[in-house]
């Protein structure tokens, strides 16, 4: 045999087929996937291994196990590796699982196989209302579709004009306190915990800092070390009397502004993000100040009009919020599953 044949033979015990398992070897535990269509040239990179399933093993059960937490957990604890887990074949090889036989390996496969498949339906219909979503915001927050009963021409301000900008003052991540009286709000809190419409004020503090809120502000960031762009998003706060941090932008529509707090800031996130992220200014630290804003042109529909269509808006984020709760539950529902059906406390044959 010649080295050209040796080194095509050592090759070929790396080329995989249908019914192998392939896990990586590197980083997060619990990345593996069954091969289920021969191709011609695939092989098993170094990053990864092949396990090999007998006869008494079914791959996609075994494809379930070592991902499952359990399975994870003891396979990081005798992996090597301190920056970064590296799994090696003799961890694998020790690794102890627990198997019932075949046909129940499969029932156990094809049922959360079954949940995986909700969880992928549920996910395209959740994708589906989004785009929806944000095709109505397009044509409804410009005028360019009117909704009926409503016509003319939407007026033309300037932010400054109609509304006051503020800002927001003092705070920080270690005044909030879960006990406070207070509510609060700090900016952070713009980009990772509230939407276009605040519900419900989640931080508290004993502070005496912050500037006390009016129903019907709209908040924007003021800073972050990002891009300009992260800073166009508004939020609507419809309570009063809640404290305000620093680097929070504070649009204030009294009823003479002629605008709904929930149009407003979907407007502003929607149409005008790129005109407010071009005012942004910064290298490190991008900064966005109420003076930035005060010469921003908006379009202004009928009190009526702004009503309706943020009613609109609303009722499709409170279904596209009751999809993603149900998501919620399956992926709980799934994980339940796993610790029933593969430790063997719940049977299915």
């Amino acid at each position: 045999m010649t080295i050209t044949d040796k080194a095509a033979a050592k090759l070929s015990e790396f080329k995989l087929k249908p019914g192998e398992v392939i896990i990586g070897r590197r980083g997060d535990m619990g990345r593996c996937a069954v091969v289920r269509d021969y191709q011609m040239g695939w092989l098993c990179g170094t990053g990864s291994m092949v396990v090999r399933p007998g006869t008494e093993m079914d791959a996609d059960f075994l494809q379930r196990v070592l991902s499952s937490p359990s399975v994870i957990s003891a396979i990081e604890d005798s992996s090597v590796g301190t920056t970064m887990i590296n799994l090696n074949q003799s961890t694998l090889r020790k690794l102890i699982i627990q198997a019932p036989t075949v046909n129940e390996q499969r029932a156990i496969a094809a049922a959360l196989s079954d949940v995986d498949a909700l969880l992928a339906k549920q996910g395209q219909l959740i994708a589906k209302k989004q785009g929806l979503k944000q095709a109505a915001m397009q044509q409804l927050l410009t005028g360019q579709t009117r909704l009926p009963g409503f016509s003319g021409d939407w007026e033309v301000k300037k932010l400054g004009d109609v509304c006051n900008l503020l800002k927001g003052s003092g705070l920080s991540k270690n005044l909030i306190n879960a006990s406070g009286l207070r509510k609060c709000i700090l900016y952070g809190e713009l980009f990772t915990t509230y939407g276009q419409v605040i519900q419900d004020v989640v931080s508290r503090t004993s502070s005496s800092e912050g500037r006390m809120s009016e129903a019907g502000d709209v908040l924007i960031p003021g800073s972050t070390t990002t891009d300009g762009i992260d800073l166009a998003i508004a939020s609507a706060l419809l309570e009063s009397g809640v404290a305000l941090g620093g680097d929070i932008n504070i649009v204030r529509c009294d009823i003479k502004s002629g605008f709904i707090p929930q149009f407003l800031a979907n407007y502003l996130t929607h149409i005008k993000k790129r005109e407010i992220a071009e005012r942004a200014q910064g290298t490190t630290i991008v900064h966005l100040y109420g003076r930035d804003l005060r010469d921003l042109t908006v379009h202004r529909p009928a009190v009526a009009e702004q009503t309706a269509i943020a009613i609109i808006l609303s009722d499709m984020d409170t279904e596209i919020a009751a999809l993603e709760e149900r998501q919620t539950k399956t992926r709980a529902l799934k994980q339940g599953m796993m610790q029933e059906l593969l430790t063997g406390k719940t049977r299915l044959v």
